[in-house]
C-alpha cells in the first residue's frame, strides 16, 4: 500500500504529475530491482549517506529469507491464503497509520500530500496531468477499475472515485478466489503477533507528531518498498499460475503489479526527497530520525519473519523473532 510524497519524504506516495494515459502498469521483470541500492551511484549530503548506509545495511533490505522462498513458486495453497490474509491486515490496518500521518502533519501542504495516499488507497484514482476527469472515469469504468490498468502517476484532485478502485478490494479479489470471505481478511483480529507489532510501528512511528521521527520512518519504509519484495513475490505467482491446472483459477495479479510498478518508477527519487527534507531543515533531531529508520525497518522484518515462520509451522513469538 506505500507510495511517495514528492515533498521531502513527508509521507511516502504523492505521484509524480507526469503526462500518463491509462494504459496497463508497466511490466518489470522478474528480481530486476530486486536488492537494488536506491541513489546509490550519486553524491550525498552526510546526513543523506549516513542514513542510506543505515537502512540499506538493514537485514530486512539486504534479504529476505520469505520473499526469497516464494518467489520459487513452491508455496502451497494454505501457505499462498496465509501471505493474502496478513497482507490484507496489513493493507487496511495502514489506512489507520495514513490517516494519523495526516492528522499529525504540521503544514497543510503535507496533510494534503498524505490525503493523496490515503484518497488512492480507498479508491480515489489517480488523474494524469493531461486527462480530463470526464475521459478518466470512463475509461476506468471501462475496464472495471482494474488495477492491471489504472494509473499509477498523476493525484487524486479531479481523479476518480469508485468502490472497486480500493486497494483492499483488489486484495479481496485475490482472497475470494481462494475461498476467503471478506469477513476473513482485513481485520484487527486474524493478524497474527508479527504483523499486528508491523501494524501497530507504522501507526506510532510512521504516523508520529514528531516530524524527525516520521520522516525517519517514511525514509525506511520507503527504502524498504525499493528493495525488491514486490518482484518477488510477483515471481512465485507467475510460477505458482504457470502450475495451476487445466480450469483452476489463476491467481489474480493486479494488486502486486499495480504497487510494483508504483515502487518501479519511484527509485531514482528516494533520495533527492530526502535531501530535500534535510536543505529545509525538517530533520531536527538526527539521533531520532536514525532511530526511526531502525525501528520501522525491524518492525517489517518482524511481518516476514512472522509469515516464514508460519509457513514452515514453527511456533513464534515477540520474543523469539530474530528481528530486534
Amino acid at each position: 500500500p506505500v507510495a511517495r510524497s514528492s515533498k521531502g519524504m513527508v509521507s511516502a506516495a504523492l505521484l509524480a504529475f507526469a503526462p500518463c494515459a491509462l494504459l496497463p502498469a508497466p511490466r518489470v521483470s522478474p528480481g530486476a530491482v530486486r536488492g537494488r541500492a536506491v541513489g546509490a551511484s550519486a553524491v550525498h549530503s552526510p546526513l543523506a549517506a549516513k542514513a542510506l548506509d543505515h537502512v540499506s545495511s538493514h537485514p530486512v533490505v539486504e534479504h529476505n529469507p520469505y520473499c526469497d522462498w516464494f518467489s520459487k513458486g513452491e508455496a502451497t495453497e494454505e501457505q499462498v491464503k496465509d501471505l493474502v490474509v496478513q497482507f490484507s491486515v496489513f493493507s487496511n490496518l495502514f489506512l489507520l497509520a495514513q490517516l494519523n500521518k495526516v492528522i499529525n502533519s504540521p503544514t497543510l501542504e503535507g496533510a494534503r500530500e498524505g490525503k493523496e495516499i490515503l484518497a488512492n488507497e480507498i479508491g480515489v484514482v489517480f488523474k494524469p496531468q493531461e486527462k480530463k476527469t470526464a475521459e478518466l472515469a470512463r475509461e476506468a469504468a471501462e475496464k472495471g477499475f482494474d488495477p492491471n490498468v489504472v494509473s499509477v502517476t498523476g493525484s487524486v484532485e479531479g481523479g476518480v472515485f469508485s468502490h472497486r478502485a480500493a486497494h483492499f478490494e483488489w486484495l479481496c479479489d485475490v482472497g475470494k478466489d481462494m475461498g476467503l470471505s471478506f469477513d476473513e481478511l482485513g481485520k484487527r483480529r486474524h493478524g497474527s503477533e508479527a504483523t499486528l507489532h508491523f501494524c501497530d510501528a507504522l501507526y506510532r512511528i510512521y504516523g508520529s507528531e514528531d516530524l524527525s521521527t516520521a520522516l525517519g520512518a517514511s525514509f525506511a519504509i520507503e527504502h524498504w518498498a525499493n528493495a525488491g519484495f514486490w518482484d518477488e513475490l510477483i515471481e512465485g505467482f507467475e510460477k505458482l499460475n504457470g502450475k495451476r491446472p487445466s480450469g483452476a483459477k489463476k491467481f489474480r495479479m493486479g494488486f502486486w503489479r499495480f504497487h510494483q510498478a508504483l515502487e518501479a518508477q519511484h527509485a531514482a527519487h528516494t533520495m533527492d526527497e530526502l535531501e530535500e527534507a534535510i536543505t529545509e531543515g525538517l530533520i531536527t533531531d538526527e539521533l531520532r530520525f536514525q532511530q526511526a529508520a531502525r525501528e520501522m525497518l525491524d518492525a517489517c522484518a518482524i511481518f516476514w519473519e512472522g509469515l516464514d515462520a508460519s509457513r514452515q509451522g514453527r511456533p513464534y513469538s515477540m520474543t523469539t523473532l530474530k528481528a530486534r
